[in-house]
């Protein structure tokens, strides 16, 4: 039995998809986490055992861990939290529920940054590694989907590339970093939930195929789109008041800002690439497929 919080979400929805076309090959039962079972796809609907609730309540968890013998843990952050409570704070139940049911093995997503002289003020990702070591203190065998930013943040910034052919981040526009598809997180993470012949904990980074500045993400969104892409730099002073001004909790605020300066000193350099750290999905093939529809829609 493997257990899926937020099937829904960005990750969580290509991981269900995947679950579904090989769990039963390997004879494994699914069950998912979710607030509204509406959302689930039709193809999961009597393929799936559904708990219905969030994945931050002890009650919901423990019907859901029950008989469970793997989980893919995803927290959704909540910006109305400071950064340990959405992080930590969320998870709290959870070492419970796996404790009492004797959960074998978890698979979360995390961040990189884990051993580097920054993981200690960057921010979100501090308090996502700070979240590691306590599911890990459980005794489970734990591994960590050490991940660097989404290509799928760009979505956010659609209607800007669409209308101002613009988009923003606050790093330097040179800084090269790792970057990758939430498909292939999902799949190292179908991966490592099927074949669970791995022990104790470790982090597993997921790297896309290759690192991108802001200036290469824009070159190729303007090969891709057929119109002009450029990039802006955001002071972090201004993205801190535009955050606070949506009505974010300022501590959570002040943890964007920290992994994004974190960011911009290097966070996401600190694991070499390998053939094992390196996932396929290139960002050329996800703007044609992904962004582009997005922005031309």
């Amino acid at each position: 039995m493997i257990v899926i919080t937020a099937p829904t979400g960005n990750i969580g929805r290509h991981l269900l998809s995947r679950l579904l076309e090989s769990a039963p090959a390997a004879g494994e039962e699914l069950r998912v986490i979710v607030r509204d079972p509406a959302r689930l796809p039709d193809e999961a609907r009597g393929r799936v055992e559904v708990v219905t609730g969030s994945h931050a309540e002890a009650g919901v968890l423990d019907r859901a861990f029950e008989g469970a013998d793997a989980v893919f843990w995803l927290v959704p952050p909540d910006a109305s939290l400071t950064p340990y409570d959405a992080y930590s704070g969320f998870t709290l139940p959870a070492l419970k529920a796996l404790a009492a049911h004797g959960v074998g093995h978890v698979v979360g997503v995390s961040a990189l940054g884990r051993g580097t002289p920054l993981a200690d003020r960057a921010g979100l990702v501090t308090a996502s590694l700070a979240m590691d070591d306590l599911i890990a203190g459980t005794g489970v065998a734990y591994r960590a989907l050490a991940c660097p930013s989404f290509f799928e943040n760009l979505l956010e910034e659609a209607d800007s590339i669409r209308e101002k052919g613009v988009f923003t981040d606050s790093v330097d526009a040179d800084r090269r970093a790792p970057l990758v598809a939430v498909a292939d997180i999902a799949a190292t993470a179908a991966g490592l939930l099927l074949n669970r012949s791995w022990t104790g904990d470790d982090s597993v980074p997921v790297l896309g195929p290759q690192d991108l500045s802001p200036n290469d993400l824009a070159r190729i969104m303007t090969e891709q789109l057929g119109r002009p892409v450029r990039y802006e730099r955001q002071p972090l002073d201004e993205l801190s008041t535009t955050l606070v001004g949506y009505g974010l909790n300022e501590a959570f605020v002040q943890g964007i800002v920290d992994m994004k300066r974190a960011k911009d000193e290097g966070l996401d350099a600190g694991i070499a690439r390998t053939a094992d750290t390196t996932s396929p999905t290139g960002f050329e093939q996800w703007c044609a497929q992904t962004l582009k529809p997005a922005v031309l829609s």
